[in-house]
């Protein structure tokens, strides 16, 4: 199982109260956990990534292990710790503006 944690107006959007457990076959990669966050919450489709590209929404990071790994290709597999539930994977919503 992974952990995937999810800004505040993604869980309400969701109607979710905390985290998120998601089954992924192995190996894991950012794609395969978004896939399979979409399939369970299909009202996050295109909120995280473009309906058609499939590609990172711009103001969207993708973290785990203490690492930003946004611009890392989608199939490249997921940390160990995240792999086997020890550590989250988070979708975090970014800030600009001046």
């Amino acid at each position: 199982m992974i952990r995937v944690i999810l800004p505040f107006h993604l869980r309400t959007l969701a109607r979710l109260d905390g985290d998120v457990d998601l089954e992924v076959a192995t190996p894991a990669t950012q794609r395969s956990v978004l896939d399979a966050l979409e399939a369970r919450f299909p009202m996050l489709r295109g909120t995280i990534r473009d309906h058609g590209t499939l590609k990172r929404r711009p103001f969207i990071r993708f973290f785990a292990c203490q690492k930003d790994l946004s611009l890392d290709p989608p199939d490249t597999p997921l940390p160990e710790a995240v792999a086997n539930g020890a550590e989250p994977f988070h979708v975090v919503g970014a800030i600009a503006g001046g």
